[in-house]
């Protein structure tokens, strides 16, 4: 029989498949249909099973019953728990620096803005050898071994010890951990006179606040116009994106609404609180746009407010509710479906299996059209459903790109290792150059592109890259110096001179 130790765990299981297969709301057990077959099987196993079964049975089984649901409804392990919700809940209690592991050694790529590590005075490109005392160099690394030992307990100490450009001994550093913000926002710039830039990563539940500091900044620099850059977010809170959508429409105006087998219609509508209702707007999305950013580039569209550019959204019209068990795990189950203002459910097809749901994107033709099912916006114009938001002004590929070539470099690291390892080398003669007006001068960018590609030959002999190329990696390599010099903005100043992303929304703007 059983053991009475995985009597819980089987427990959390029943009131799982109870909340799957419809017949609970919440997990009471006595809510559980008991008549159920899988119940019923499970019952049996509980009383019957000739061995002891672990929490690895526990998971497969959970696995096995959600896997052919959708590919959002997801189960999240304990110890898995903790790390997913501090990336969600906007904070986490360490050093504070951003890294890189490259050649199996922790290198600084920057410091948190006014966290324990920069007060301290660590900079990019510093390499951590020792944690406490214990060599972490050369061992073979991963990220979870970092953060195990780098994050802690607020106001505990850990010593680290640091290797410098130019110093030949190890640094030692004494560092009190704190709470340290993970910002959703990456930037918030003018890129002229008057014309703003908001870069937002995911939907946490810091969004709003990050977002009302970053309108108060752009409107004391008299911003007339917005890009809101939304590529390459994957969503999060709901209820985030539809306050900031609220900031762009005037009250009254549908953002979005959900509804569910189990779940009433529920519709969110714009207040009388938006300070951005008379600022005009342009959204960037991709196909890496997601979730959240999809409710905020539907809204926007389809209640005619500004314009999209780019290229057509992943396509997740789904919402997951979490469901935390007694046990220390969760569930995050798919419970409605959210629809844009005009009745679109942007939900793509799941494909064969979860590979190729998650494929999709990259496979995509651009122009291609997924759905025949026509909507209107708010002034009329026609919009299609199914398969992600398609923006008003479509971003082609640039087929004069190879992007294996240039994926393979970024997967090795290469791309970051160079330009920690130029901004260190060049730190000091950089901080009095042209850098600092967001654009290197001509001799400083051959400089760069000479520095990489001689790099690059000594870790890789067989890769070729065309001019093309070579001038696209030659706007990422200045972007990244930069930033490791001058701070994280520094990096989209310089990017959004060549981002054609941006300037189609700048011509759009301006006209």
């Amino acid at each position: 029989m059983i053991t009475t130790n995985f009597k819980p765990i089987l427990y959390s299981l029943l009131v799982v498949v109870g909340i799957l297969i419809g017949n609970s709301r919440n997990n009471n057990s006595e809510k559980v249909n008991e008549g159920s077959k899988i119940n019923r099987i499970l019952k049996l196993i509980d009383e019957h099973y000739v061995d002891t079964l672990d929490e690895k049975f526990e998971e497969k089984m959970i696995n096995l019953i959600i896997k052919d649901l959708d590919p959002h409804t997801t189960y999240i392990p304990k110890k898995e728990y903790k790390n997913v919700n501090e990336n969600m809940s906007g904070e986490f209690s360490g050093i504070g620096i951003e890294f890189n592991i490259i050649n199996d050694t922790i290198v600084v790529v920057s410091p948190i803005s006014n966290g324990p590590s920069e007060k301290l005075g660590i900079i990019s490109g510093d390499k951590i050898i020792k944690i406490d005392g214990e060599n972490f160099a050369g061992i073979g690394l991963e990220n979870d071994d970092v953060i195990k030992n780098l994050r802690g307990k607020q106001d505990t100490y850990v010593n680290v010890y640091i290797q410098r450009n130019n110093i030949k001994e190890l640094i030692e550093f004494k560092i009190k951990r704190e709470q340290i913000p993970i910002y959703s926002i990456d930037a918030s710039i003018m890129l002229d006179k008057i014309n703003g830039y908001i870069k937002i990563n995911r939907f946490s539940a810091t969004t709003i606040k990050e977002f009302d500091e970053a309108i108060k900044k752009l409107k004391a620099l008299k911003v007339e116009n917005l890009i809101l850059d939304l590529r390459d977010n994957p969503g999060g809170y709901l209820h985030a994106a539809a306050s900031i959508s609220d900031e762009f429409l005037k009250k009254g105006e549908l953002i979005v609404f959900t509804e569910g087998r189990n779940r009433d219609r529920n519709e969110i509508f714009a207040s009388s609180n938006g300070k951005l209702e008379d600022i005009k707007v342009i959204i960037l999305i991709n196909e890496g746009s997601a979730s959240a950013s999809e409710i905020i580039a539907g809204a926007i569209q389809d209640n005619d407010r500004g314009e999209i550019v780019g290229r057509r959204s992943f396509g997740k019209g789904l919402v997951q509710e979490e469901i935390k068990l007694d046990d220390g795990t969760a569930i995050r189950l798919t419970t409605q479906r959210y629809y844009t203002p005009s009745g679109r459910c942007i939900q793509k097809e799941y494909g064969e299996s979860n590979k190729d749901y998650y494929m999709e994107q990259y496979l995509r033709s651009d122009s291609a059209k997924v759905d025949t099912i026509q909507f209107l916006t708010k002034n009329g114009r026609i919009v299609y459903a199914g398969g992600g938001i398609t923006p008003d002004y479509i971003i082609q590929r640039d087929t004069s790109l190879n992007y294996r070539n240039i994926n393979y470099l970024f997967s090795k690291g290469w791309i970051s290792e160079f330009c920690i390892k130029y901004a260190e080398n060049n730190r000091s003669r950089l901080k009095n150059t042209s850098g600092t007006n967001f654009n290197f001068n001509s001799e400083e960018k051959e400089l760069i592109i000479k520095g990489f590609l001689s790099f690059l030959k000594k870790n890789e002999k067989e890769i070729i890259l065309k001019n093309s190329e070579i001038k696209y990696l030659s706007t990422e390599l200045q972007a990244r110096i930069s930033r490791g010099i001058y701070g994280k903005e520094y990096y989209y100043k310089i990017k959004h001179t060549k981002d054609k992303y941006i300037l189609k929304a700048i011509e759009l703007l301006n006209n």
